[in-house]
């Protein structure tokens, strides 16, 4: 390593600087953003409440310098007006005496970070919330940034700082008898728990909390719950039990965020149990409720995949048409699922050398983003693309029949049609 690079990686807000040095196809614009981010950060460093106050002069001069350059990228994408946003509040939290200002647009910054997947970089935004405002942050926030870094540091497999993290949260929701975020935190040490690969004690942490939230009349904790057993109990191969429990959390959940996730984990369900008219009801409800957004580009995905699981070509391309004109907006994870099911469509019509293409490009997606799992299922479907046609006829024969007479199925694909208002 190079003493230039060694130095970078020590430098604060670091990681926004990858960006400029790794090839991208978007004519620089990412590169861009990743400066501005790092001016930004920056900037909002020299509000931090434990350093020695900073001389106006010094603070004005470097906020004329960001400013200039994030109102340049502030029409580049979502992200740039986010960053201008951060500027902004930095001027009025100087201006005002109030570094509290900043709380608002750092949390929303982290969000998008990490509903994008750049989890080192929305990790660096709530560390920096954590070290400019401090001890300033109201309880409630407190607890909201614990949560949150529990659940980035989840979903990058750093489970020791998800559960220091979730035990915080727990700690200071307790402190200030917030009953639903001390649920909450237990839900994610159950959850960091099943990402370690041990099922049956997140299961048992999730059947008792499941108790105690209903004890507690938390019937959002509940919901939440409910949709993470089902996760569970479908890694455990009970299927029908764990799309009962979704289809609980879609009954329980009162945000409409959460009812489409719920929705489309019930489609998916339904689906890998059989039922094609069922979950294409789920998956069409959720796109008709919610028309962008990770769920609706889920649901498009979903379709496509229930188009080819039933042969129909037609429908088949009408989704992947769809779903086309809307990569540019996917992040890795559900990119790489497009590509990964549009591949198996093109295996089930017949078309290899296409599915072949298709998985390539979902393995190449998976792998630059370090999704691990998503890789090893895609290889191991890579790999059988000889006799593709031959096992998917099967396995489609196989569920068909099966769902038939599985309760389960029968009961939520019922409730769907009531729910769509289609006969069942």
């Amino acid at each position: 390593m190079s003493i230039a690079r060694a130095e970078l990686q020590t430098l604060p807000h670091a990681v926004f600087l990858r960006r400029v040095s790794e090839p991208h196809v978007d004519n620089g614009r990412d590169s861009r953003l990743g400066q501005g981010a790092f001016l930004a950060l920056r900037l909002i460093d020299l509000l931090a409440t434990e350093r020695e106050s900073v001389h106006p002069d010094a603070f004005e001069y470097q906020w004329v310098a960001t400013d200039r350059f994030c109102r340049e990228v502030r029409s580049l994408s979502t992200e740039g007006a986010h960053l201008h946003g951060l500027v902004a509040s930095a001027a009025a939290a100087s201006r005002h005496g109030d570094i509290g200002l900043l709380t608002p647009g750092l949390f929303a910054y982290a969000h998008f970070l990490e509903d994008g997947l750049h989890l080192e970089e929305a990790l660096d935004a709530l560390d920096t919330l954590r070290t400019v405002v401090g001890t300033r942050l109201s309880g409630s926030d407190a607890v909201a940034l614990s949560l949150r870094a529990g659940r980035v540091n989840r979903k990058l497999n750093r489970f020791d700082d998800a559960d220091a993290a979730y035990a915080q949260a727990w700690e200071r929701a307790h402190a200030i008898g917030d009953t639903y975020s001390e649920l909450l935190s237990r839900i994610g040490l159950a959850v960091t728990t099943q990402g370690r690969g041990n099922l049956p004690e997140a299961e048992g942490r999730l059947v008792e909390l499941l108790a105690d939230a209903r004890k507690a009349g938390e019937r959002a904790a509940e919901a939440h719950v409910e949709h993470n057993l089902a996760a569970v109990l479908q890694h455990r191969g009970s299927p029908d039990l764990a799309l009962r429990h979704a289809w609980r959390a879609f009954e329980l959940y009162q945000d409409e965020e959460g009812q489409l996730r719920a929705l489309n984990d019930v489609g998916i369900m339904l689906l890998s149990l059989g039922d094609p008219t069922g979950a294409e009801r789920a998956l069409s409800e959720v796109i008709r409720r919610g028309t962008t957004g990770d769920n609706a580009a889920n649901a498009r995905i979903e379709l496509m995949h229930c188009a080819s699981f039933r042969r129909d070509r037609i429908g088949f391309e009408r989704y992947r048409s769809r779903c086309e004109e809307r990569k540019a907006d996917m992040p890795p994870n559900i990119l790489a699922d497009y590509h990964l099911k549009a591949g198996i469509g093109e295996a089930r019509f017949g078309r290899l050398r296409r599915a072949d293409a298709s998985l390539s490009r979902a393995l190449e997606i998976a792998e630059g983003a370090a999704l691990h799992a998503m890789v090893f299922k895609i290889e191991r479907i890579k790999g059988g693309l000889g006799e593709c046609e031959q096992v998917m006829a099967g396995v489609r024969v196989a569920e068909t029949d099966a769902a038939g007479h599985n309760e389960a199925v029968l009961e939520v694909s019922t409730s769907l049609a009531q729910l769509v208002g289609e006969p069942g």
